[in-house]
């Protein structure tokens, strides 16, 4: 079921997306790009497809994107907060983390 899973950046919604092999939407996270950041605002997983590790997919697939970028991430999401708690590979990019 996992490799049936599809993330893409929607930039023209400012959102990524997880969609299944029939091209339906399983999850989103709204986000907004702010000069060298980019702040997660919200992620969502349909009811259909919970359980899957949809959003853990998308949190992946973008933050890996905003490494690639150079892009400093602000977790306003509190999924995000928490992914980023338990994903340490990802400290680095987090907004203040590097301050000093």
């Amino acid at each position: 079921m996992e490799n049936d899973i599809r993330v893409l950046d929607a930039k023209e919604q400012s959102r990524y997306e997880a969609r299944d092999a029939d091209d339906n939407l399983m999850g989103f996270v709204d986000y907004k790009l702010a000069g060298p950041a980019i702040a997660f605002l919200h992620a969502e997983t349909l009811p259909d497809f919970r359980g899957r590790g949809v959003a853990g997919r998308i949190a992946s697939k973008s933050l890996d994107d905003a490494r690639e970028a150079g892009l400093r991430v602000r977790p306003l999401c509190p999924f995000y907060q928490d992914y980023l708690a338990e994903h340490a590979e990802y400290a680095d990019l987090v907004d203040g983390q590097d301050a000093q």
